[in-house]
């Protein structure tokens, strides 16, 4: 049996030497699922009979497969708030239950053209509202290091099912940390890149100014590799950035020699975990000894961030989630006596609580006598904030920070207290707002769970930010750890 967390080139060079074919895999991935998933409950639903169909009466069952791309015959899993047609899609909310989408998301189709292989539908906080995967209709996910933590969130399920070695990868959606601070928590790479830089076609809404979809993987590269697989413009997405899309992998070369890294003081607050702290300075001195020069910048506004994304994504929440009224598709109540009735029954019963709690204050953001107060005060310091980057970046290449203030919390732990848990994303919220780019890599552990290395870049320099990631990874080799973890978990 081939082992995912060996990366997406290993597989690819065994598929093309015969010494596996994708329906191996495919089954792999199947057992793998069947093992684990029972308690860490990664997957909402698992597609295997969709999955074998796309194989069936092809060259790729069989020893004769010839891959023509570095994912063809790969299994990936793809969260629950992207569409693909004929796959039920519930964003693991009661209101969308058996709604099946007529189409395919941009970022699915292009991994089926790459002959990428859909294997199932990973778990959620509902709509993508949350930090912990503890919102879901559904189940709470666990974190494979630890089964009595969470696995961060909101793409929860989608890092699980990588953390636990039952995909090779996944796509996850980051609005304010969805990617990166699960990523963290389980020990894995997670990639949110430059907003417009991947189409949003077929990602259910919540935040549109701030949702990107990204790669989760094992390593560096790999979410390279998946990057360039989904990245570029889309008719279907007015909000794509018509840019070129760069060789993601051209940089991977480990020398980070002369690069400027910027080290910001605002991103260690007083309360961060101290093992944390310690991590992130030894991945700074790291990159020091990779040759980098580290400088001291400032980043002033970002402790406003948390305020005003709590403003700015609830806004457009409320507005995004008006057309789940219970008329054209998913939950309708059955306990209305009028049309009005229906509507209000509809929303009362399929939200979940974390999502009518943002809707509320989203709604409330934007009503007359309150816009100017809350939203249009928001907006003006997300400019602001924004600024702070440009400036920054006008001395560095790249800026670094921890991923999450702490490491994986225990579930249950922050389920009463909101204001608590929406601090976990304090060092990935900017970031969103921004619009920037922005990686967590594994940099050790604190307290026994993983603690993430977070870097930004420049908009539309991913490449910058996946070269620094890589020299890191290559020279701590975190993946011994994370083998060593399984061997004791065994």
């Amino acid at each position: 049996m081939l082992d995912f967390s060996q990366g997406i080139r290993k597989l690819h060079e065994a598929l093309r030497s015969g010494t596996t074919t994708p329906e191996e895999l495919l089954n792999q991935s199947i057992e793998q699922i069947e093992q684990k998933d029972g308690e860490i409950k990664a997957f909402l639903r698992v597609n295997d009979v969709t999955a074998r169909d796309r194989l069936k009466g092809n060259a790729a069952a069989s020893n004769s497969f010839s891959p023509k791309h570095l994912l063809d015959g790969i299994p990936y899993a793809l969260k629950d708030n992207m569409c693909y047609e004929g796959i039920e899609t519930t964003c693991a909310s009661k209101i969308l239950e058996g709604y099946i989408p007529p189409y395919t998301a941009t970022v699915a189709q292009k991994l089926d053209d790459a002959g990428a292989i859909l294997i199932g539908k990973a778990n959620m906080d509902e709509f993508a509202m949350g930090s912990s995967t503890e919102n879901s209709s559904y189940f709470p996910t666990k974190n494979p290091w630890q089964q009595d933590h969470v696995p961060g969130g909101s793409s929860g399920g989608s890092v699980a099912a990588v953390a636990a070695g039952m995909v090779p990868f996944a796509l996850g959606s980051d609005t304010g940390g969805s990617i990166r601070q699960p990523a963290a928590f389980c020990g894995v790479v997670g990639l949110k890149p430059t907003y417009g830089r991947v189409s949003r076609y077929g990602l259910v809404a919540f935040a549109s100014s701030l949702d990107q979809i990204g790669p989760i993987t094992n390593s560096v590269e790999d979410a390279a590799i998946v990057l360039q697989a989904i990245a570029g413009a889309d008719v279907h997405d007015a909000t794509s950035a018509h840019v070129e899309v760069p060789d993601f992998t051209a940089k991977l070369t480990g020398d980070i020699r002369g690069l400027q890294v910027g080290v910001a003081p605002e991103f260690f607050a007083d309360a961060m975990d101290e093992g944390v702290r310690q991590r992130v300075q030894e991945a700074v001195q790291v990159l020091k000894e990779l040759g980098a020069e580290i400088k001291p910048i400032s980043l002033p506004h970002i402790s406003y961030a948390i305020a005003a994304y709590y403003l700015l994504a609830p806004a457009e929440a409320s507005s995004n989630l008006a057309r789940f009224d219970g008329v054209r598709y998913g939950y309708r109540s059955q306990n209305a006596q009028n049309l009005l009735a229906m509507y209000s029954k509809t929303r009362s019963e399929g939200f979940g609580k974390e999502v009518k709690r943002r809707i509320l204050i989203g709604t409330y953001a934007l009503s007359s006598g309150y816009y100017d107060a809350y939203y249009k005060r928001a907006q003006k310091m997300r400019t602001l904030i924004r600024q702070d980057f440009e400036q920054a970046f006008s001395q560095v290449d790249v800026i670094v920070s921890p991923t999450t203030p702490a490491p994986a919390f225990l579930l249950g732990e922050k389920t009463k207290d909101p204001v608590t848990m929406y601090m976990t994303d304090m060092c990935t919220i900017p970031i969103n707002l921004a619009g920037l780019p922005a990686i967590s890599v594994p940099c050790g552990l604190s307290q026994g769970m993983p603690v993430g290395l977070q870097i930004i870049g420049k908009m539309f320099d991913e490449q910058t930010i996946l070269q620094v990631a890589d020299a890191y990874e290559k020279t701590v080799d975190f993946a011994a750890v994370r083998t060593a973890h399984s061997k004791e978990a065994k």
